[in-house]
């Protein structure tokens, strides 16, 4: 869950340190991709910061006007680092590779960029095996894809999502290169810049697609509100549950309306005792429900 910042921690001192040296080695050998590379490594430690920045306002304390706290935040923040890593990753990487295809410029020799692809690769490796370490914890059995649909904590696909799009863009930039200073066709380092620039724009487009759904107000799963459904329906006052409407106001906090048929004969007094009675049962078995509303039918 969010309180777990061991992979976003991790990748930031990743990316701190990659970026500096990826820009030096290319202004140094004249590289279109490096310099992509540094710019790639640079919009992900903004992200690491803007994920960082989002689940400490995600925490803030429910106030009045904000009566069901400020969870949102998080998802907000995780929305505009899929907007960063599409704008300023992508889209700078892939115009940074069309201008020196145009234009191409002769590499100098790229030892130091591979001294520093090298050593990207074992830190943006090392920050993605702590990233799907951390991810798996909260998988439960599901497939990736279904757990990462099903997540509704963005700040733990989002950095396996970025470190995986580096690891990828490291493997095309150091294949490339080499090819491109070997057979002297410089090119082939744009190319990979342009790439580069494509894995981006794809993993920001899923990253967007998923902090968008929970901005929006994802509810609870299908299986969890029947769940809810029958244990409100084990009570002997209740006939049957109408419906429910759900939102996650953040990845540890759901805010639930029941709407419920309750039997006739009961009074008011009967029917309050109940709704608390069920709100109870509900957040002791569902601990992430934090505002349960019941209302009788």
């Amino acid at each position: 869950m969010a309180n777990n910042h061991k992979s976003i921690y991790s990748a930031l001192a990743a990316n701190l340190v990659i970026a500096l040296t990826k820009f030096i080695a290319g202004a140094f050998t004249n590289s279109s991709s490096m310099i992509s590379e540094g710019i790639h490594s640079t919009v992900d430690t903004a992200n690491q910061l803007l994920l960082l920045y989002g689940i400490k306002r995600s925490r803030k304390p429910a106030d009045e006007s904000h009566p069901f706290g400020y969870g949102k935040e998080l998802y907000f923040w995780s929305f505009v680092v899929s907007i960063l890593i599409f704008g300023l990753g992508g889209a700078l990487s892939i115009y940074q590779g069309i201008l020196h295809i145009i234009k191409p410029e002769v590499m100098k020799d790229p030892f130091w960029n591979y001294i520093v692809l090298i050593l990207s690769l074992i830190f943006e490796g090392t920050s993605l095996f702590i990233a799907v370490k951390e991810f798996n914890k909260t998988r439960n059995g599901l497939r990736w894809w279904d757990a990462i649909i099903k997540s509704k904590d963005p700040g733990s696909f989002l950095v396996v999502f970025e470190d995986g799009a580096a690891v990828a863009g490291l493997l095309v930039v150091m294949i490339l290169m080499g090819i491109s200073h070997w057979l002297q066709i410089p090119e082939l380092d744009g190319l990979a810049s342009v790439i580069v620039g494509l894995i981006l724009v794809f993993v920001s487009l899923i990253l967007a697609r998923e902090s968008r759904s929970l901005l929006m107000g994802e509810g609870i799963a299908p299986e969890t509100r029947e769940k809810i459904a029958k244990l409100a329906e084990k009570d002997t006052a209740v006939v049957r549950t109408k419906s429910i409407l759900s939102t996650y106001q953040s990845p540890e906090e759901v805010v639930l309306m029941l709407i419920i048929d309750f039997e006739d004969h009961l009074d008011t007094e009967e029917i309050t005792e109940t709704i608390h009675r069920i709100r109870d049962h509900i957040k002791n078995e569902f601990p992430f429900v934090r505002f349960v509303i019941i209302q009788p039918e």
